[in-house]
This record gives C-alpha cells, structure tokens and sequence, in this order.
C-alpha cells in the first residue's frame, strides 16, 4: 500500500516573490515583466515546471555554467527564506503590490522585487531628495550634508542616502537627528521628515560594518530597502544597481562632495536618464573632494547652498527650512554611529537647557559625566559607535560631552572620529 503523496506547503504570494529574487541570475526587467503578468506564486510553479526559463544572456558569461532554474528551484527552501523574513520584520513587495514605491515603478529600469525593513510607506507620505557624496569626504563636507539634511527633514522632507562611509552616513545623521528633535517614533505628521537607506546588501546585513548602530536608527526611524535578498552580502556589481533606485526614489538628488569618479556618477547619470533634477554644493577649487560637484555646477546643475534651495526648486514653498543656528546652539541629539560631529541648526528654544561655558582644563575638574566619557577616549581615532560603547552612555549625552571636551582642548574630532588630547 503506497502513502499518499503529499501536496506542498503553501506560502502567502510574498514568499515567493521572495524566492523569485532569489533565482541564479535572475535581473529586475525580468522580475517587473513576469510579475507583471503572473502572481508570485503562478511564477514559481511554472519556473519549477520548467516552463519559465531563465533568458539568454546576449554576451557569454564567464565562469561555470549558472543552473536551470528548473533544477534550482525545487531545491529551493522557500518556508526557510520567509521565515527568516517574519524573523527580521522584513516586508517583501513587488510591482503592483501593498508598499511598492510609484517612484521606482516606471520609467528606465524600474525596480523588481524589493525587501524592506522599517517604514516603507515613508516613500509615499513624504517627498523625497536624495543627498549623496563621495566616501572620501571632507570634515567640511560631511558637517555640510549633515546640516542639509537636517534642515530638509524637519522641514518634512524623507532624506535617501546609500549608508556608505562619508557623505551618505551625515546625511542620514542628520536627517535622524531632526526625526529625534521632533518627537522621534511618536513624530508622524507630513512635517515630520524621514529617512531611507538604500542597501547593496540584504536589509538584514549591514554594511559597512561601522554603520550598524546607524543602520539599526534608519529602521527604527525610517527605512532600508533592497532588491538584494536577506542574508546576501553587498558584491560590487549591486552598488551601480542600488544607485538607480536611489535616483528613482527622489524628487531631487543633491551631490554634497564627489571626486572627479566615484559612485555619485552613476546616481547623476540615473537621475539625468529619469528626469530628475540634480543640484550640487559648490565647493573649493583647489579640493579634489570638489572637483565632481563643480564640475557638475559648470555643466548646469541647480546650485545649492542650503535646504531652503532645496524646497525652492521643488516648489515646497510652504516648507521653510530652520533659520541659520547662532554659534551658541548646542549639539542635537543624534543617532550612534553618525559620520559627523553634530551642530544644531536650528534656533535655541527655551525649552533647551543653557551651554555651560567651554572649560580649560585650568578651570577645575571635569564634571562627572564628562570624565567619563574622556577616560573613554583613546590616541588612536575611534568613533562614535566606540566612544558610545566604551563609555556606557546613551549617544546623543556622549555628542554633549565631546564638544565640550573639544572645546576646553581635551578631545579632537576630524570626519567624525575622535581623539584625546593633553592638555
């Protein structure tokens, strides 16, 4: 007596658009056709069937043969891969489903399958600018991304960035410290800004490693998405791709540094391709950390010299962005592993507690939270992430503490990372 053959499991359509992203070569184009056309779970069958094929590709692939899907795919852990979506909180969503950003659905190489952790209905409520840069940046340029960015999120606007080192971590600095300034996860109003991180890499794995506590603040306050599956790492063909999406998410894409090549290029060119405007801060002739942004200038991009430039150019005239900060504004609250040291822009309120005066290190003993964190500090560079960690504090009570330390010449900070100093 035979045993009843048993049927598969069924798994809800964004498991298997999950594991339609998953196929060995598989691209967008084909993603966005055949998803267009079938539900996720019709297009598994028919790929396990063999009746839906991998296309050929038009110029041979080196290396070992890539699989048939159809051998590929019943193989496939399918409950494996969606239960470690539930696990992490990450949403899968496709064209023409629940939480698929318009922006990236038309237009030149519209996005596949995309994995979200966070809000990813932060796309649709709130205009979006991307701010991006070169890794190599400046201190000067990462203070001016961070400012950008945090005059643009309070004034309501989402703020998408690449997670990277340099630029793109001041820019998401910044953004998260407005989205904290204004009430943090109970802050959901279309003034609120936001922001949303575009990973290389699953949405579940960080990278640079660096950015994590960062990363985790963008999920907590806004949102990463990816068309890289979860538990995938970043490979360097994926960052050309990932520019794309940025370019396709924003209203607006602002260069704040870039080098005369670097990955800024591919966002402006994915921008020109899809009509989206491209400004650029102006920068000193003799930087090489300049060089792309002025060039960019000369050849007609929109000038920015603040976020008000900004909102101007996307007729967002009813959103002001904050007025100048005096030189007495203390820090901001700001999210662990930002690029940049941190300077509020926007006006004292009274609610703010008064700036004790800068100290000597003639002026007494260190109070005892500022001893803390010094005995935290060390003569090799550390960041923000470490000194956080090193001291036991909460982040944004270690950004206070560190520019007084600055300030009475006992700590130093150049791109965001911080030394000790004798005095």
């Amino acid at each position: 007596m035979t045993e009843p053959r048993s049927e598969p499991p069924e798994w809800p359509p964004a498991a298997y658009a999950a594991a339609l992203a998953c196929l060995p070569g598989v691209g967008p184009a084909w993603l966005v056709d055949v998803l267009g056309r079938l539900s996720p779970d019709r297009a598994w069958a028919l790929v396990a069937a063999g009746e839906l094929a991998r296309p050929a590709r038009q110029t041979p692939r080196a290396g070992p043969p890539v699989p048939a899907w159809s051998e590929t795919a019943p193989r496939f852990d399918v409950g494996g891969l969606w239960a470690r979506c539930q696990r992490n909180g990450i949403r899968v969503t496709w064209p023409g489903a629940g939480g698929y950003p318009t922006a990236v659905g038309g237009g030149p190489s519209p996005a596949g399958v995309l994995f979200s952790a966070g809000d990813i209905d932060t796309l649709e409520r709130r205009p979006c600018v991307a701010v991006i840069g070169t890794r190599r940046c400046t201190p000067d340029g990462a203070a001016a991304a961070y400012r950008l960015a945090y005059d643009l999120s309070s004034a309501g606007v989402c703020i998408v960035s690449g997670l990277a080192l340099g630029i793109d971590g001041a820019a998401h600095a910044g953004a998260l410290a407005a989205v904290m300034d204004q009430g943090g996860d109970n802050a959901k109003g279309d003034d609120t800004g936001s922001t949303a991180g575009v990973a290389a890499s699953g949405v579940d794995v960080v990278y640079p490693r660096r950015h994590g506590a960062l990363w985790r603040e963008v999920v907590t306050l806004g949102v990463v998405i990816s068309e890289t599956p979860p538990g995938w790492p970043a490979q360097a063909w994926r960052f050309p791709s990932r520019n794309r999406l940025i370019a396709g998410l924003a209203r607006m894409v602002v260069v704040v540094e870039s080098h005369a090549s670097g990955g800024s290029w591919h966002t402006v060119e994915a921008a020109l391709r899809r009509g989206v405007e491209v400004g650029a801060l102006p920068g000193p002739v003799h930087s090489s950390a300049s060089v792309g942004t002025n060039t960019l200038l000369h050849e007609g991009a929109t000038p920015v010299r603040g976020a008000q430039d900004v909102l101007d150019a996307l007729g967002l005239f009813e959103r002001k962005a904050p007025a100048p900060a005096p030189p007495s504004a203390i820090a901001p609250r700001a999210p662990r592993g930002r690029t940049a040291p941190a300077q509020r822009p926007g006006p004292r309120t009274p609610a703010e507690p008064r700036r004790p005066p800068p100290r000597s290190a003639a002026s007494g003993p260190l109070d005892a939270l500022d001893a803390r964190v010094r005995a935290a500090l060390s003569w090799r560079p550390l960041c923000l992430d470490e000194i956080v960690e090193r001291s036991g504090l909460p982040a944004g009570a270690v950004v206070v503490a560190l520019e007084r330390l600055e300030e009475a010449g006992l700590a130093g900070a150049q791109a965001g990372w911080w030394v000790r100093k004798a005095q």
